[in-house]
């Protein structure tokens, strides 16, 4: 066979082939548009800020109890385990005291009240993270479109630097497979492994479809959730009209979250 019948054949095949290929790439074009679409679709309702920020109004909790619908709604959200092993707890949002939360912050003659008042704590999520400067692998990150900072799961080996580098103690490690201890599994947010860090992820799965973190929704309106930098914002007029504190912002992680007390 002469090189040019050789030619042509190959031609015609490669015809043939295209003519087979195509509807199956039309197939899959068609497939990832649909899916944009989707994507699309869900995100028109989400919430968005250059900066999220929370406002816990210390006042509207007079004991330990008030908090429990706040750490459920949260922990039962995001498969949160429950240990009986405090050594293993693992903690999203949690309660405690005055001089704990805030240590150094304590007047000389403080407010009997003040100083016996449960208090709020959670991640942070500050503007300038040294949790993420310490992750090797990038596991954990500040998301610049709106400042929540997050954990990657599958990038995660376990190495608790960002735990070191945490000063508000924010992060949990699972030193036990934590799924078995899991009461009821909500199948729409992943569950952790062993060798693990988790930790508030300020309800990113929620804002994306229009909705606030599931502590702010169980509040009763005793926490506020909006963009720092924006004036007109509920969280920018709470800490505007009331005085309000943050935890060791000394250090110069600057905290997004504010405490009315």
């Amino acid at each position: 066979m002469d090189s040019s019948r050789r030619r042509v054949l190959q031609l015609l095949g490669l015809s043939a082939l295209g003519l087979s290929v195509k509807p199956v790439l039309n197939a899959f074009a068609e497939e990832a548009e649909q899916q944009a679409q989707a994507q699309i679709k869900r995100g028109e309702n989400a919430l968005s800020a250059q900066q999220w920020a929370m406002v816990v109004d210390t006042r509207a909790f007079e004991s330990e109890d008030d908090f429990a619908p706040l750490i459920e709604a949260c922990h039962k959200i995001h498969n949160v385990p429950v240990l009986e092993n405090k050594r293993h707890e693992i903690k999203w949002i949690w309660t405690d005291h005055f001089h704990n939360a805030f240590p150094g912050k304590a007047a000389r003659f403080l407010s009997e009240e003040v100083e016996k008042r449960p208090f709020l704590v959670l991640c942070n999520h500050c503007e300038n993270p040294p949790c993420v400067r310490a992750c090797p692998t990038k596991a954990t990150f500040k998301r610049e479109s709106d400042g929540i900072v997050l954990m990657d799961f599958h990038r995660c080996i376990g190495c608790r630097f960002c735990m070191a580098a945490c000063p508000f103690g924010a992060r949990s490690f699972n030193f036990r497979d934590p799924r078995p201890f899991i009461k009821e599994t909500n199948k729409q947010f992943p569950t952790r492994m062993k060798g693990v860090v988790e930790k508030c992820n300020f309800c990113a799965e929620r804002l994306a479809v229009g909705q606030l973190p599931a502590c702010v929704a169980a509040s009763d309106g005793a926490l506020t959730f909006g963009d720092l930098y924006d004036p007109a914002s509920e969280v920018r007029e709470l800490i505007r009209t009331n005085f309000t504190i943050r935890r060791k912002q000394t250090l110069g992680t600057e905290p997004s979250v504010y405490y009315i007390v």
